[in-house]
């Protein structure tokens, strides 16, 4: 567990929970999941010291449950986000050096997505934030914000709020990565569905891209429903009076639906990956008919040519002794020219049909 101490214009990382609330600025606790479990009663009472209220124990559960989805809920002293993440497992892209993906390394990125819950309390004064074990958000913002407030012109969060909308915001972009990865994998099995002299038969891995798609649109719409109600939630605080107090509410705003607009475009990008994968579905059986048909076709035609070849030779191959030709010494060349001729003739009709090599028109 570490807690920090922000203000407008400092960033300092505490040794322990304080015993009260520093003069200005705000505390942000942040844990993992494990942490938080075994700390909660000092949490709760830090809390009940701080700000005179306690975080709900269902809302304790919430945060400490890794198969919640996202959603958001408030209260009369805070709001709770539970925001699922969207991550590349460590190791997930290691196809990033150049090397042309294969079935088992697509199957590895797709099993490596982490779609687990990062839970905000928000009071007026302290942010708890609940991380999964090897989340990375935690230590990547207490990193970033020692380093800005050290700087003189960079801006601190002013609020927990804001501070936790720049966490989610980072989660939502953080998508970029492991959208390269998932473009990359799922168009090298695009190119091998289309690829007409592959023998394509990987079909759960096919079914598998399909369901981890389908799981991370859910997990966006989730997002997007959690932030919109966000937002209205924050339409409803009480309106303030100070200009400066107006403006970083505007802010907030702002910050907000640029967090729902990020969102909105990973789930456009999910979207397109899986009409991209049910076409090329299509598209491969589509091929497969068109091969089919040319080979029928093929096979047709050769049966054509060699249909009054079959009739020649067994209308000479009859028992008759009277049969014309049958005793002349040119007989077989005649039949034999004949059937040259009629199988010429019959390649060349077929071929200036386009019933042989191309498309027929």
């Amino acid at each position: 567990m570490r807690v920090f101490h922000v203000t407008p214009d400092q960033f300092t990382e505490l040794d322990a929970l304080p015993a009260d609330l520093p003069a200005t600025g705000f505390v942000w606790v942040g844990s993992a999941r494990r942490e938080f479990e075994v700390h909660a009663a000092e949490i709760q009472a830090r809390l009940q010291h701080w700000s005179g209220a306690t975080l709900v124990d269902l809302h304790v559960s919430d945060l400490l449950n890794n198969q919640l989805p996202s959603h958001f809920d408030t209260t009369f002293d805070y709001d709770l986000l539970v925001f699922r993440r969207l991550a590349a497992a460590p190791g997930s892209t290691v196809l990033a050096d150049g090397k042309r993906p294969t079935r088992r390394a697509t199957r590895e990125a797709l099993e490596a997505i982490d779609t687990s819950p990062v839970g905000f309390a928000v009071f007026d004064r302290v942010l708890v934030s609940v991380h999964p074990a090897d989340c990375a958000v935690r230590d990547h913002f207490a990193t970033r914000l020692a380093q800005r407030g050290q700087a003189a012109s960079a801006r601190l969060p002013t609020s927990p709020a804001e501070l936790m909308l720049r966490m989610v915001n980072h989660m939502v972009d953080s998508y970029l990565e492991l959208r390269r990865l998932l473009a990359r994998q799922l168009g090298e099995l695009q190119l091998e569905l289309l690829n007409p002299r592959s023998h394509f038969d990987d079909w759960a891995l096919l079914l598998d891209a399909r369901n981890r798609l389908h799981l991370l649109e859910d997990t966006c719409e989730d997002q997007r429903s959690a932030v919109q109600e966000w937002i209205d939630a924050l339409d409803e605080w009480p309106p303030e009076t100070d200009k400066a107090a107006q403006r970083e509410r505007e802010l907030l705003r702002l910050r907000s639906r640029d967090v729902l607009e990020h969102i909105e475009r990973v789930l456009g990008h999910v979207r397109r990956l899986e009409q991209s994968i049910e076409t090329a579905v299509q598209m491969h059986f589509s091929a497969l008919g068109h091969r089919t048909n040319n080979i029928m076709r093929t096979l047709t035609v050769l049966t054509a040519i060699f249909l009054p070849l079959n009739l020649i030779t067994g209308f000479f191959g009859m028992n008759f002794d009277a049969l014309p030709l049958i005793h002349s010494a040119e007989g077989f060349w005649f039949a034999f020219w004949t059937m040259v001729v009629v199988a010429i003739g019959l390649v060349a009709f077929f071929w200036r049909k386009r019933y042989l090599g191309t498309t027929p028109r």
